[in-house]
C-alpha cells in the first residue's frame, strides 16, 4: 500500500486549505497531509501488516513510543497511522497532551480527552467539510446504523423491543456504570428523551453531573483518578461491541513540563507503566496506543520507577528487523534527510500549483527546493527543521509566483 501523494488529484479549494495551514503554522492539516507524505512507507507498511491489519484486529494490543523533535513530523506520522486504522474500520482518538489541559499524570483528564476526540472512519468529503467526533457523535452514529439495519426487517413497533434485546446482550464491561450509560444513551435516542441523553453524555464525557440525577439510569460511579483506567478499559470493550475492529489512540505530547513536581512525575511514570502493562491483558485487546514525545528526557531518573519504565521501553522498532520494538525514532526514517525534505517539497509544490492555478519552471523550482532543504537541515540542532522547511518553502513559492506574474 502506498502512503504518498494521491494520484486522483485534489481540487483547488482543498489545496488552498493545505497551503494555508502548512505555510502559516508549519503543521499538517487533519486531512490533506496524505498529499505530501514522504519517507514513511516502511514504518506505515509494517504497522499496517504486522499490527492493524492482523494482530490488533485479531485480539492483540500494543504500545509504541514515537520519538521526534518538535516540528519533526510526529503529528504527520500519527495522522498517517489514523488513516491506516480507518482502512480497517477502527475507531481512532488523536489527542494532544498538554500540561494545562491533558497532563498524562492525571489519567481522568486523559480519559476525557480520548472520549472527546473519538472519531469513526469518515470519507475525505466529510473530513474536509468538518467531521463528527466525540463520544456523543459515536453513540448517535451507532444508534442510526442499528436503526437502519432493523428498519429494513421490521416495523417501528417492533424495533424498540429488538433494541432492548440487543442492548441486554452487550458486555460484560468492567464498569457497570459505563455499560448502563451507553445503553441508556442509546435507548434515550430511540425514545426521543433528549434531556436524558444530554445528561448521560455529560457523564460519559467525564463532566460528573450530580449523582442524584444519574441514579435512575443506574450510574453510580464517578469518573476520577481512581476509576480512569476502568473507564478506559470499558470504552475499549464498548468499541468492540459496536463491531468496530478496535480502537487506536494517538497521544501527541505538545510540550514537556520541566516544572512538574516529584509527585506528578511519579504519577506520569506509574500511568505509563500501567498503560504498557495493560497492553498485555485481555481487557485491552483490539487496542493500539501511540505516545509521541520530542525526546526521552522524561526517562531520566534514578528511582525504581524510572528503571522499570526504561526496561519496558528499551527495544527499538525497526521495520525490517524488529517490528515488535517499542521505540520508533522518526529521525531514522530516511538515510538522506535532505532528499526526504526535497521529496516533501516537490509534493507540496504540486499542491501549491493546484491551489493558485500556476505552474513553476521545473529547474528553478528544483533549485529553490534544494536550497531551502539544505538550509533547513543545517539548523537541525536549533529548530524543528521539517516544520521550518515547509514554512520557508511556501514563502518561497509565493515569491516565485509573484515574480512570474
Amino acid at each position: 500500500m502506498q502512503y504518498g501523494l494521491y494520484e486522483e488529484g485534489i481540487d483547488s479549494i482543498s489545496a488552498r486549505k493545505i497551503i494555508e495551514i502548512v505555510g502559516g503554522q508549519g503543521n499538517p492539516p487533519e486531512y490533506g497531509f496524505q498529499y505530501f507524505t514522504a519517507g514513511l512507507d516502511s514504518y506505515l507498511n509494517t504497522i499496517d501488516e504486522d499490527y492493524l491489519g492482523s494482530f490488533i484486529k485479531d485480539g492483540g494490543s500494543a504500545f509504541k513510543l514515537v520519538i521526534g523533535v518538535y516540528g519533526g513530523g510526529k503529528t504527520h506520522f500519527l495522522y498517517s497511522i489514523r488513516e491506516v486504522a480507518w482502512n480497517y474500520d477502527y475507531i481512532a482518538s488523536y489527542i494532544v497532551l498538554s500540561p494545562e489541559q491533558t497532563p498524562f499524570h492525571k489519567l481522568e483528564q486523559v480519559y476525557k480527552t480520548i472520549a472527546a476526540n473519538l472519531i469513526y472512519p469518515q470519507t475525505p468529503e466529510e473530513l474536509l467539510s468538518g467531521y463528527d467526533k466525540g463520544i456523543e457523535a459515536v453513540i448517535k452514529t451507532w444508534y442510526n446504523r442499528k436503526y437502519q439495519e432493523m428498519a429494513q426487517k421490521m416495523s417501528d413497533d417492533l424495533i424498540l423491543h429488538e433494541f432492548n434485546a440487543y442492548l441486554q446482550a452487550l458486555g460484560p464491561y468492567e464498569s457497570t456504570s459505563f455499560r448502563n450509560a451507553v445503553t441508556e444513551a442509546f435507548l434515550s435516542l430511540a425514545e426521543k428523551r433528549n434531556d436524558d441523553f444530554t445528561l448521560i453524555i455529560q457523564w460519559l464525557k467525564g463532566e460528573n453531573p450530580p449523582k442524584n440525577l444519574l441514579k435512575n439510569f443506574r450510574i453510580f460511579e464517578k469518573i476520577d483518578k481512581s476509576t480512569a483506567f476502568k473507564m478506559i478499559r470499558s470504552l475499549i470493550q464498548w468499541v468492540r461491541d459496536m463491531d468496530y475492529a478496535g480502537i487506536v489512540v494517538l497521544m501527541d505530547e505538545a510540550e514537556q513540563t520541566p516544572s512538574m513536581t516529584t509527585k506528578q512525575k511519579a504519577a506520569l511514570l506509574s500511568n505509563m507503566r500501567e498503560l504498557i502493562d495493560e497492553c498485555g491483558h485481555a481487557n485491552f485487546r483490539n487496542s493500539m496506543w501511540f505516545y509521541a514525545v520530542p525526546d526521552e528526557n522524561f526517562l531520566e531518573g534514578r528511582t525504581q520507577a524510572y528503571e522499570a519504565l526504561r526496561q519496558r521501553l528499551s527495544s527499538v522498532f525497526n521495520a525490517e528487523t524488529n517490528p515488535t520494538g517499542v521505540k520508533i525514532y522518526l529521525e531514522e526514517v530516511s538515510a538522506d534527510p535532505v532528499e526526504l525534505l526535497a521529496d516533501i517539497g516537490r509534493k507540496l509544490s504540486a499542491i501549491y500549483e493546484v491551489a493558485y492555478s500556476t505552474k513553476f519552471e521545473t529547474s528553478v523550482l528544483n533549485e529553490t527546493i534544494a536550497e531551502i532543504a539544505k538550509a533547513a537541515y543545517e539548523r537541525k540542532l536549533e529548530i524543528g527543521y521539517k516544520r521550518e522547511f515547509v514554512k520557508n518553502l511556501i514563502k518561497a513559492l509565493h515569491k516565485l509566483r509573484k515574480a512570474g506574474s
